[in-house]
């Protein structure tokens, strides 16, 4: 609409804008206020459009919708009036100009609304503050005129008893806590946890259920906020299986570990222990026996001083690789199975298959000189495809640039794969070739169209053989320290057990079947003991993208 048409009709609504908000608002001067935002956005409105066919009907339906705002947000005091006859104080305007009214008594009769069910709420923001009548909001909620009846009587009841209760919240309202970290153990699924818990309020609601199912108003009562936000987030938290629900509460369903500082020390001193006897004894067997030499370990990598008539194979960047494999994976027949992965993962919508867990740590924990810290780890993570697997861990030795973490390892790990049976027989497309050398996993040299020359810069075993005499190595070693491994384990295990509720022991008690297995900490322990003492070197920037990731046999 052009603008002087615009100013015209407005010009002509002028007084009856002011008119309709003056007969309605507490206030001259809320009427003044009312008006111009009426007119503000009937003005805006009407530039937006060339088709108004009924300037009046227009305007006042913007009226409309502007007063019904006016009511949600009005802190009109309601103190010494009966809960009864809140129908009639929110319908008639006039009656909220009560002289002697306390705007904190509204606020808390808005704060009540928040508590009613889903469908109660609704029909009491649609009949109340929206001035809709019963019929109409029967029908847009497909229910019986007699059913919103009955809702709007039992919603008074619940406010009169919620205006009558004190409510009491809980340290989380004033301390929440934050997830210090959080780890998957199966098949990741299309959805990144950062989606649940991207802010602070799903992940204190899980911990504020993770001893005690509560309802939704009990969660909202102890973290100091509205029933509605709660409503929202426990929804997608249950559809996803992060909480279970109990007939009208909710409980967690998975561990949130909250370790004392002395857990964690022991927890260092047993993996610090543990490693101390394995990873030592494992690399010196591999670089005293002729394994290392052995074709059928293929890497690119080679020392700085080799030559291109007397290539050295680059034994160190090999050992990045294969220690922490052969730690995560020798000694399967060792390892207790009587709780299986089935009975405690959970099915999730997005395809994942897995189970979640958290961590909390105090800001205040003081822990030893030489406490060994998981920094940036993820893994170890494996995929197959074709008859192979991208076996692969991120740490803080690893620099995979954009490309860190398991969601995008589960999207990578079958290209890689493919990619790599097929460079074997053709080349592969300029796309492919600089796809992989982006990650680190190949390097190339020379004119696609030309002289092109490649290389393969991970580390592959090419046969089942070489893998099960590697793995054996790491049994004959586990084995040899097994009553040493379970004495070490036991303590940690109890304390472990004692600190997680009941309803999640069980799978506690799975993770911990794994320990000094494909256990993260065991990998990391491992890896540090060896940097300490000298054997293992730091990896060149060079080798740091494609450093701990393996092709192997399935």
């Amino acid at each position: 609409m052009r603008r002087q048409d615009a100013e015209n009709i407005i010009t002509e609504y002028l007084k009856p804008i002011f008119g309709f908000a003056l007969k309605r608002c507490k206030s001259t001067q809320d009427a003044e206020d009312l008006s111009q935002e009426i007119v503000l956005k009937a003005y805006r409105a009407l530039l937006a459009k060339d088709d108004v066919g009924d300037a009046g009907k227009f305007i006042w339906t913007i009226a409309h919708n502007a007063l019904c705002n006016y009511y949600r947000d009005s802190a009109a005091s309601m103190i010494g009036v009966p809960i009864d006859d809140f129908a009639e104080i929110l319908a008639d305007p006039d009656a909220q100009q009560d002289p002697d009214g306390n705007a904190e008594t509204i606020t808390r009769l808005q704060r009540e609304i928040a508590y009613l069910s889903k469908l109660q709420r609704k029909i009491v923001i649609m009949y109340y503050f929206e001035n809709r009548k019963q019929a109409d909001i029967a029908s847009e909620l497909g229910i019986p005129v007699g059913t919103v009846k009955w809702h709007l009587f039992e919603a008074k009841k619940e406010l009169k008893r919620g205006m009558d209760t004190m409510r009491k919240t809980s340290e989380l309202k004033f301390h929440p806590i934050k997830f210090d970290g959080y780890g998957i153990n199966g098949s990741v699924g299309s959805r990144n946890p950062d989606e649940f818990f991207r802010s602070s309020l799903p992940q204190n609601i899980c911990y504020c259920v993770r001893n005690a199912a509560k309802t939704v108003n009990e969660i909202a009562d102890d973290l100091g906020v509205s029933p509605v936000y709660v409503e929202t987030e426990v929804d997608v938290l249950e559809e996803y299986g992060f909480l279970v629900k109990q007939k009208d509460k909710y409980l967690i369903n998975f561990c949130i570990v909250e370790p004392t500082a002395e857990q964690l020390t022991m927890q260092n001193d047993m993996y610090k222990q543990a490693a101390e006897l394995f990873a030592n004894d494992l690399f010196d067997e591999l670089t005293c026996s002729k394994i290392l030499d052995d074709e059928r370990i293929f890497c690119n990598y080679t020392q700085p001083d080799s030559t291109k008539d007397h290539p050295k194979r680059d034994k160190n960047f090999l050992l990045w690789s294969l220690i922490p494999y052969i730690a995560a994976w020798s000694g399967e027949d060792l390892i207790d199975k009587s709780i299986s992965f089935d009975e405690v993962a959970t099915i999730r919508p997005d395809g994942g298959h897995n189970i979640f867990h958290a961590s909390v740590i105090s800001d205040d924990m003081v822990l030893p000189e030489d406490y060994v810290h998981m920094k940036n780890w993820c893994g170890p993570m494996w995929n197959e495809y074709g008859g192979k697997v991208l076996w692969q861990i991120d740490s803080e030795w690893s620099n995979r640039g954009d490309y860190k973490g398991f969601f995008v390892y589960a999207d990578d790990a079958k290209r890689v794969l493919s990619l790599y049976d097929h460079e074997r027989e053709n080349l592969l497309t300029k796309e492919d070739y600089a796809w992989l050398s982006e990650r680190g996993y190949i390097k190339t040299w020379g004119d696609y169209d030309g002289c092109f020359k490649t290389a393969w810069k991970i580390v592959v075993l090419t046969d089942k053989d070489v893998q099960r005499e590697l793995l054996a190595i790491g049994e004959r070693i586990k084995l040899k320290y097994r009553e040493q491994f379970d004495a070490l384990k036991a303590p940690y295990a109890k304390a472990v057990i004692d600190s997680v509720p009941a309803h999640l022991q069980k799978i506690k008690q799975f993770e911990l079947q794994y320990v000094f297995h494909s256990d993260g900490w065991f990998l990391l322990h491992c890896i540090v003991t060896l940097l300490n003492n000298g054997k293992l070197k730091l990896p060149t920037e060079e080798q740091r993208k494609a450093l701990t990731t393996m092709i192997i046999p399935s």
